[in-house]
């Protein structure tokens, strides 16, 4: 049996790219990413030219669908859409002269992830529940003791707890 070459592996991700840009369904998938790509980098120029250049890292852009003249924008708090939605005109005019040109933009907050969850810090160490009984309930235990008659079971009772709550 004779089988095929392997190919030099120096050209894989060139190839790969090639077969992308030929194949029919993955070819308008790399475009789309490419248009987006293209799409966050203009928004972050527009967004340093308005002096709210470090909101770009927390903002997700994308065309609503359908349509090609409404841009959506993800943001990750309300302040953040709140500060977009302030400055909504002139972000639309930046964008314009940077060559993406849109009628309108909606401003939406991303929702939070379902796997959030408070987690404790790692200093904080779990509290330890006191051993034995502290100074002034060891003593109010040892009163009660004394009044108690000495065949009682509630004597001894009140004996074994001051003997296994020992410090």
């Amino acid at each position: 049996m004779n089988f095929a070459p392997k190919p030099s592996r120096k050209h894989i991700a060139h190839d790969w790219l090639e077969y992308l840009r030929e194949s029919d369904g993955l070819g308008s998938i790399l475009a789309k990413t490419e248009d987006l790509a293209k799409l966050k980098a203009s928004l972050k120029i527009a967004l340093n030219s308005l002096d709210l250049g470090h909101l770009s890292s927390k903002i997700e852009a994308g065309w609503r669908s359908g349509a090609k003249d409404e841009l959506f924008l993800l943001a990750n708090t309300a302040s953040i859409g709140t500060r977009l939605q302030q400055n909504l005109p002139s972000l639309i005019n930046e964008l314009g002269k940077n060559g993406v040109f849109c009628k309108s933009i909606k401003v939406r907050i991303k929702p939070a992830s379902p796997a959030w969850e408070v987690k404790p810090r790692e200093s904080d160490k779990k509290s330890v529940a006191p051993r034995g009984l502290n100074e002034i309930a060891k003593k109010s235990w040892q009163e009660l003791l004394d009044k108690l008659a000495p065949d009682s079971d509630l004597r001894k009772a009140v004996e074994r707890l001051l003997q296994n709550k020992r410090k």
